[in-house]
């Protein structure tokens, strides 16, 4: 990401405070104030979004540099024969840039059973647990909060099995389906 998770967090909490920047426009066009931040019905939606807005510039990079490794000659041969630009992007742009969503999408299912401590850690409080709570912030005060370190390990172990688990399944689909993994 090329903005930390603190600073993203801070953001959230600039703008959907009882009195950032979202609940002064929900005041100007005539609503309610929103407790966005001590709704526990408002963490998930606060969290997928901001988590979409920090990680949309390095995905953009990455898929730009795929989409600028196509070959040019490429696109002038589809004009020639006569493709507009919706025929170019489902037969050469998507075709090309294949391998780079594979490897990137294997890497998110890797990652998927993690979700992201440091960001619900800064984000949740007691009115959030309902919803914010993931395995790591259970882990986290199972092992801190309540001394039960032999229980938080066994659970940390096996999350990080089954995030192997589902890297090798990935994996070993994204190889049958369309010749591309990481190994």
């Amino acid at each position: 990401h090329f903005i930390s998770t603190v600073v993203a967090v801070g953001f959230v909490g600039t703008f959907f405070s009882q009195d950032g920047i979202i609940n002064n426009l929900l005041l100007t066009l005539g609503f309610e104030r929103v407790n966005f931040i001590f709704e526990p019905q408002w963490f998930r939606p606060l969290y997928i979004g901001s988590g979409i807005w920090q990680g949309i510039g390095w995905g953009s990079i990455i898929y730009l540099a795929a989409i600028s490794g196509i070959d040019p000659q490429l696109y002038e041969t589809a004009t020639i024969d006569g493709a507009g630009r919706f025929a170019k992007i489902f037969h050469i742009t998507i075709p090309s840039i294949v391998p780079t969503i594979i490897i990137l999408l294997i890497f998110r299912v890797g990652d998927m059973m993690s979700v992201g401590f440091e960001k619900v850690f800064l984000m949740y409080n007691p009115a959030t647990y309902v919803t914010a709570d993931v395995i790591s912030t259970f882990v986290y005060r199972s092992g801190f909060g309540n001394a039960q370190y032999s229980y938080s390990t066994a659970i940390g172990l096996f999350n990080t099995i089954i995030d192997f688990i589902l890297l090798i399944l990935a994996n070993y689909s994204a190889r049958k389906i369309s010749e591309n993994s990481l190994w």
